[in-house]
Formats: C-alpha cells, sequence, structure tokens
C-alpha cells in the first residue's frame, strides 16, 4: 500500500503547492504515492471518512500504514520523505513549533477556504 495525499485542485495556491511538492518528491524518485485531486475526484473522501469540505480546506495524507495526518501535520509527514526538506518536518514537529505551525495553518487555510467559495472555485 502507496501513501495517498488527499488536496483540491480547484484552490489555485493549493494545486500550486501540490504540484511544486510533487515535483520535488518525484525528482528525489518518490513514486509510491498517490495524489488524489478531491475537486475531479469528490467520491474520494469516503477512503479516509472526512466530509469533502474539510479536506477542501486542509491537506490530508494516509500513510502507507494508514496513519491520517491532517493541515500542518500532513505537509510535516511530506517532508519527512523528501530529501532536502526533512530538516523542515523536524523542526515542525518540535512541540513549540508544531503548536504555532498548525495556529498559522489552520488561520491560513480557513482564510484560504472563505476566499476560494467567495470566488467560486466550487
Amino acid at each position: 500500500m502507496s501513501s495517498k495525499v488527499y488536496y483540491n485542485s480547484a484552490c489555485p495556491v493549493c494545486n500550486a503547492g501540490i504540484k511544486d511538492q510533487r515535483k520535488r518528491m518525484e525528482a528525489c524518485g518518490i513514486k509510491d504515492i498517490q495524489w488524489i485531486d478531491v475537486h475531479a475526484h469528490p467520491e474520494a473522501v469516503e477512503e479516509i471518512g472526512a466530509p469533502l469540505e474539510q479536506v477542501r480546506e486542509r491537506l490530508h495524507v494516509r500513510s502507507a500504514d494508514g496513519k491520517l495526518s491532517v493541515g500542518a501535520d500532513a505537509f510535516a509527514r511530506l517532508w519527512s520523505q523528501t530529501p532536502g526538506q526533512r530538516w523542515l518536518a523536524a523542526l515542525l514537529r518540535l512541540p513549540v513549533f508544531r503548536q504555532l505551525t498548525q495556529l498559522a495553518y489552520n488561520l491560513f487555510a480557513r482564510l484560504l477556504y472563505r476566499w476560494n467559495r467567495a470566488k467560486r472555485h466550487w
């Protein structure tokens, strides 16, 4: 079983971030990840038991062992697998940084979600 990344391509910021991360990972030879666009495949959220709107708002990653990471933790999971970004994942996992990063990510994700809804991206 490979890891799965659930993202929303209808959000231009999210889509650009995922394209960049995917490119980085594939350049390092990391190919055992399924990139699942919930905009094109909304039914895919059933695999993780999360509402579609929640997955549109925050990145979700299910690791090969079945563990689900959301938001900043999802990014940390991807970065921990990517040479050149592992230090960033380690930093984000430190208790103080983790709390601050989660707070900042959640605030940014909420504002970005509202902006996308106002722009009628979905």
